[in-house]
């Protein structure tokens, strides 16, 4: 039966031989390839959504959206959002084992969609590794008995730094002193301190010392050597944790996807140890049930959910396009997604006893210490670790796990490229030297992420991480909705994945897909659009010609979508637009599974053994059908390779697509090809 036919396929090669002697059929794509196993890819998403937002974006945004009362709309966007698209998107590349490009032969008008992941991809992968490069650098200035942001005495300080650490041998007072009064032979020592304009030794280190930050965005100044070495060293290791594709990288993320985690525990377990850390927490925790009123709050939460999961990027097809066919993404999809969550929330825990402690040791309010983003992974965290005994092994623990965060992330990244491109080609040389064409796609991204590593180059990281990324992932994510639930059909897609998984999707991912799903993409749309403010970094605000470049950099990857359309449809066949249009959205002859032994039914070859015949309409008691129809159906023995697919089949492995189906009452019902000429033909 169904379940005892998934249970024994979950976890093994799908076999079947259609007659003795022949050679065996595996769910194995040797030219492709395939995941080891089903725990490299689970460990590799996760560590693809996993990614330093989690740490650092989520806690404050919980904070400041009301608490645990944020987790109420937090949870309900990840039910009727993030796992349904994530659901969607592992779906729609495990049945095509394409990359974001070639799946889209689906509707090939729509490919533009694919282009856009990929400029999306591109952008995302250039200043990510540049992040990861910083944690690098910190990582590497960690190896030393004392931190070299802790106290105020270095060349780069400034009379305004007061460090929450006071050197051993000098007491609070005179480490203070700015100025001395002379007056005859007694000199008296002054405390001059402007507590308004406080800067802390781990904010001017990164200010001064590591970006050496220039005064605006057009000064680039000069590369940063020490930042340029890490970028280097961070392309080095993301080439060779790719160097033989998801074969190599499924054996990092054993690695790479659970450490951070160990990292995460022991922090976790030292931080509530400290005296402030409760105060952290409730902070963290504490909710303030009238913000859930706010549409801001559901907004943000809807956001978070949205970015966090990766929906868009087109790493979620990409790798799932390396599942065997019949591996149940279902129940992968709400597995990776909810690790997702709980690992966002378990950071905040992390990040917030640790605030704790800091505010309690400054006697401040937990919110004037509470940052996000690079401020709190490089200044606001940092300087809380200078707090702890052995404070260089902290932060070398906390360094170590944004690296190996950010690099999960960045796999995912750099494959969705290099696949999209080997898939596109396809030539033989192409597919045997893919690491050639991995290393070249790295040095772009090095050489393409050089201007980030000047004096100026913050400045461009924050632009891109605004823009490149924005409301232009929302829009290529409706689109890909309304192309799959409505161009090409909603009923052919759920039936596409009940022969996938064996069982067609559950009516709340179908009611969600159709309806729910966009609607909430739309909402995130307008909400962003409605809540924009110009960037800013600190004081700092953006001249109008570096946001015209960021909004050049959101719409570069929306632009591609209807620029392929119009000339998808150019290159169609037809005498009139509306045919051009209507030739354009149909399925390319090659949309289907990738090996032949899963194109059964209507996405059988001609003449292999998966081919559906077509019986003549009176033999279904449907006298009253036109003689045009009848005389169409009679015509056609077999149906033309564009309009086959899965839904029946005369000789098909799959136990709930055979001939014979029990239905209630326990009536056969048997698969006629009239339904087939109903769906395709009228």
């Amino acid at each position: 039966d169904t379940n005892r036919w998934r249970e024994q396929t979950a976890n093994q090669d799908y076999k079947t031989k259609s007659v003795p002697g022949e050679p065996v059929k595996t769910d194995k794509n040797s030219r492709r390839g395939n995941w080891g196993n089903q725990i490299e890819f689970i460990l590799t998403s996760v560590g693809y959504a996993v990614g330093l937002g989690n740490v650092w974006r989520f806690p404050y945004l919980c904070y400041r959206n009301g608490g645990g009362a944020f987790m109420f709309p937090y949870f309900i966007m990840l039910v009727f959002c993030g796992i349904p698209l994530f659901f969607l998107e592992l779906s729609f590349g495990q049945f095509a084992s394409q990359g974001c490009l070639g799946v889209w032969r689906i509707s090939p008008m729509f490919k533009g969609v694919g282009y856009g992941m990929m400029v999306v991809s591109t952008y995302i992968g250039i200043y990510y590794n540049v992040v990861i490069c910083i944690a690098f650098y910190y990582f590497f200035s960690s190896m030393t008995n004392l931190l070299p942001w802790t106290y105020c005495n270095n060349p780069w300080n400034t009379p305004t730094c007061n460090g929450v650490v006071t050197p051993r041998g000098i007491n609070n007072t005179l480490a203070n002193v700015t100025r001395s009064l002379v007056t005859g032979a007694a000199e008296v020592a002054v405390e001059v301190v402007n507590k308004t304009k406080r800067t802390s030794p781990s904010e001017e280190y990164w200010k001064h010392y590591v970006l050496q930050i220039s005064d605006d965005i057009g000064n680039f100044g000069e590369v940063r050597l020490p930042i340029l070495g890490c970028l280097a060293v961070s392309w080095v290791v993301v080439f060779l944790c790719l160097i033989r594709g998801v074969k190599s990288s499924g054996k990092v993320v054993y690695f790479t996807a659970t450490f951070p985690y160990v990292v995460l525990t022991i922090l976790f377990i030292r931080g509530i140890t400290l005296e402030g850390a409760v105060t952290g927490i409730k902070y963290y925790l504490t909710p303030q049930w009238h913000k859930i009123l706010d549409a801001k709050v559901w907004g943000d939460a809807a956001s978070q959910i949205f970015y966090s999961l990766g929906c868009a990027w087109g790493g979620l097809i990409t790798m799932a396009s390396y599942n065997k066919f019949h591996n149940n993404c279902y129940r992968d999809s709400i597995i990776i997604s909810i690790t997702n969550c709980a690992t966002s929330v378990y950071a905040g825990f992390v990040i917030f006893s640790i605030l704790g402690f800091m505010a309690h040791h400054l006697n401040v309010d937990v919110s004037e210490v509470a940052d996000h983003g690079p401020g709190l992974a490089f200044v606001a965290y940092p300087e809380a670790l200078t707090l702890l005994p052995i404070s260089p092994l902290w932060s070398l623990l906390f360094f170590f796990m944004l690296i190996l965060l950010g690099l999960g992330t960045q796999f995912c990244l750099l494959e969705t490229l290099v696949t999209a491109i080997v898939d596109e080609i396809g030539t033989d040389w192409i597919v045997r030297n893919k690491t050639v064409v991995t290393g070249g796609v790295a040095i772009v991204g090095f050489l393409l992420g050089v201007p980030l590593t000047t004096q100026a180059g913050i400045y461009w990281l924050l632009l891109m991480d605004n823009y490149a990324a924005s409301f232009s992932l929302v829009i290529i994510s409706c689109i890909m909705c309304i192309c799959i639930m409505y161009v090409y059909g909603h009923k052919k897609y759920f039936k596409d994945v009940e022969m996938m998984l064996g069982f067609p999707p559950p009516i709340f991912f179908r009611v969600c897909w159709r309806f729910v799903s966009p609607i909430i993409i739309s909402f995130i749309l307008i909400f962003t659009v409605i809540q924009y403010k110009p960037i800013t970094y600190n004081d700092y605000v953006y001249p109008g010609w570096s946001l015209a470049i960021g909004f050049l950099m959101a719409m570069s990857s929306v632009i591609c979508i209807p620029i392929y359309a119009l000339y998808k449809i150019a290159k169609s066949e037809g005498t009139t637009f509306l045919e051009r249009l209507k030739n354009s959205c149909k399925p390319d002859v090659k949309w289907g599974p990738a090996l032949s032994e899963h194109r059964i039914g209507l996405y059988a070859t001609p003449g292999s053994e998966g081919e559906v015949e077509v019986r003549p309409l009176k033999e279904e008691g449907m006298r009253s059908a036109s003689p045009s129809r009848a005389a169409t159906a009679q015509q056609h023995t077999t149906l033309p390779p564009a309009h086959r697919g899965p839904h029946w089949a005369s000789a098909s492995p799959h136990p709930t697509l055979s001939h014979s189906t029990p239905q209630r009452g326990g009536e056969p019902t048997h698969w006629r090809p009239l339904h087939i000429v109903r769906a395709y033909y009228f």
